[in-house]
């Protein structure tokens, strides 16, 4: 069944290529998406029956209003869905974390005597692009060295090669002096062009355009251009000198990869021109839990090159993207050529993805522990949790709840603990829930992974020992500062429920931080308390948040995939649960059983010839 205050909409929708956009009760959009058939599209997201993620059944409670635009295809539907993306940041989209532009340098090509800028917005101007710089410190640090090799104008004369004559900046070695007629139109130009094409990584074909223009110079007794030209070979040879050749198939190509927490993805790209490194740069995308793999990498591609100024012949990626094809076409149309994208095979692009991923995830780590250090934005958010949250200490011992489930199987709980402000990584727990199995109940969950917790700390009968007074090895016995539970007025009362149980509730303070607007429930008061978006104590309470969301969801796949292998074995006839995990333990893993020869199989305790050839028969 459709929602009632939603049929009526959705059967005005055509069944046509478009983009859909959702709109919240105050007006604001809060998710663009594109699809073939706009009615099948948005109709799915209203049927009770579907077996929707959090983040989804989240976005359909927002939604008070519904708008499509038709088009003419999907490859401009995709095209509009970036721009409405890049417009609106909706809050339930993938996206690049940074809504500002990032910095190019732009040579005014269309000029007669081009000049270089900087610029955060390309327009089709006939200019060219170079970019993007992921700071403004980076752009200018480029131009200083380009211009060192390259002395293009900076002045705002009016260049007719009259002028009686030039500037300071032609004296130093800093400008070719069009202005006087030092150099022609045509040579001015073509050095330009000999800067474009260093900026975009081709500094092979420039430095042997330069080796003949110097020795054609030479030839012509024209020592001082031939001085010039050799100047700015040995810069170019000192630059390339410092690049990192990864290639040998001297391409130009980007190499793509990820890594992410359950809130944050940190995406870096290596830009190979002609089979050298060029450089990198990371970025960071939000909105990323409970999104696939797959779902993260086809929303960078298409933001990031949707704002980009050149596009290599080939693209390798860390991991498969939805709509592959579209996305493709799309490129192939911005590059005006065939663009490869692909998941890499060969040993040597291997190597590149590996690298890459290691980069991103050293990056993401590395942003992470950065707040971590900083030990007056601890304390000030200790603080103003104690004051805002009415605590009647400083939450030196925070333990956050999280429940992940998917279609109601698998249901765990997580429990994260943070001392001071920072992961106690050893005091971690993870929770089996036993009471709910057939379908999603996040109460009922809550209950009983608090119910066994506190249980734990009972039995220890250790209720006054406070966290500085104990081991590591004691963590059961300790009693929080402040328990978190991830969800709303909802999971607070069930929360409470429990802690009733236990005769707590005056002794271990509790509230929940419900994600959407991040609302803090607390008890005894019916409005939520919301901290300003750059509070200190509200950072501390996401990050303890997305951390526990993070340990619970790591768990909940680690179950489903060891599920799926043993109900794969567990389709053998002859196998059951001991030669099971005998046979996993000797190979390792399914695609190991499947490569192994039937006699290695056969050489194990238990394991027939015959029931070995159907092992390898039915993997």
């Amino acid at each position: 069944m459709l929602r009632k205050d939603i049929e009526s909409k959705i059967k005005t929708i055509p069944s046509k290529p478009g983009v859909y956009c959702y709109r919240d009760d105050k007006g604001e959009i809060i998710y663009v998406g594109k699809a073939i058939n706009l009615r099948n599209r948005v109709r799915s997201y209203f049927h009770q029956s579907a077996n929707h993620t959090h983040k989804i059944r989240h976005l359909v409670e927002d939604i008070a209003d519904i708008e499509f635009i038709v088009t003419g295809s999907e490859l401009e539907a995709l095209l509009l869905e970036n721009n409405l993306i890049k417009k609106h940041q909706p809050k339930y989209n993938v996206r690049l974390k940074d809504d500002r532009r990032y910095p190019y340098i732009k040579v005014h090509w269309q000029d007669a005597y081009p000049k270089i800028s900087t610029t955060r917005r390309m327009l089709s101007d006939k200019s060219r692009y170079f970019g993007p710089y992921t700071a403004s410190w980076a752009v200018y640090q480029t131009l200083d060295l380009v211009r060192k090799i390259y002395p293009y104008l900076t002045c705002t004369r009016n260049i007719d090669g009259e002028d009686e004559k030039a500037c300071l900046y032609y004296h130093i070695g800093r400008c070719t002096a069009p202005c006087i007629g030092a150099v022609t139109k045509e040579e001015y130009r073509a050095m330009i062009d000999n800067l474009c094409g260093f900026l975009a990584g081709n500094t092979q074909p420039v430095l042997e355009r330069l080796q003949q223009e110097m020795m054609q110079a030479a030839e012509n007794l024209d020592f001082e251009k031939a001085a010039t030209l050799r100047d700015q070979i040995k810069g170019i040879e000192l630059i390339v000198e410092k690049q990192k050749v990864v290639s040998t198939d001297m391409i130009d190509e980007d190499v793509i990869a990820f890594a992410r927490s359950e809130s944050d993805a940190c995406v870096q790209v290596f830009f190979i021109r002609g089979g050298k490194l060029m450089g990198r740069k990371y970025f960071m995308m939000t909105g990323v839990d409970e999104a696939s793999d797959d779902e993260v990498m086809t929303a960078f591609l298409k933001q990031f090159y949707d704002q980009v100024s050149y596009i290599p012949p080939e693209i390798l990626l860390s991991n498969e993207v939805d709509e592959i094809m579209i996305i493709r076409n799309w490129l192939d149309n911005k590059r005006g050529d065939k663009v490869t994208v692909k998941i890499p095979r060969q040993s040597q692009d291997v190597d590149l993805i590996n690298m890459a991923t290691e980069n991103a995830v050293e990056t993401l780590s590395h942003l992470k522990e950065q707040w971590d250090v900083d030990e007056s934005k601890l304390t000030e958010a200790l603080t103003e949790l104690r004051e805002c949250l009415h605590l009647p200490h400083d939450p030196l011992r925070v333990e956050c709840y999280d429940i992940s489930t998917l279609q109601g199987k698998h249901t765990v709980a997580s429990m994260v603990v943070f001392a001071k402000g920072r992961r106690h990584r050893s005091a971690y727990r993870r929770f089996k829930i036993r009471t709910v199995i057939d379908k999603p109940d996040d109460f009922t969950s809550m209950e009983e992974v608090l119910r066994r917790r506190l249980k734990r700390m009972e039995e220890k009968q250790e209720l006054g020992v406070r966290s500085q007074e104990v081991t590591k090895d004691d963590s059961w016995k300790i009693i929080p500062n402040l328990i978190i539970v991830d969800g709303g007025k909802g999971q607070l009362s069930a929360a409470l429920g429990v802690l009733d149980e236990f005769g707590l509730r005056d002794v271990i303070p509790v509230v929940s931080l419900a994600k959407r607007e991040e609302e803090i429930f607390i008890p005894n008061q019916s409005e939520p308390i919301i901290l300003p978006r750059r509070s200190q104590g509200l950072y501390l309470m996401q990050r303890i948040r997305d951390e526990a969301h993070r340990f619970a969801i790591t768990y909940n796949r680690h179950l489903r995939r060891k599920a799926g292998i043993s109900s794969l074995l567990d389709t053998i006839p002859g196998v059951g649960p001991k030669r099971r995990k005998a046979l996993l333990k000797k190979f390792g893993s399914v695609q190991n059983i499947r490569e192994a020869d039937v006699a290695d199989i056969a050489t194990m305790k238990g394991i027939s010839q015959a029931l070995a050839e159907t092992i390898k028969g039915m993997l």
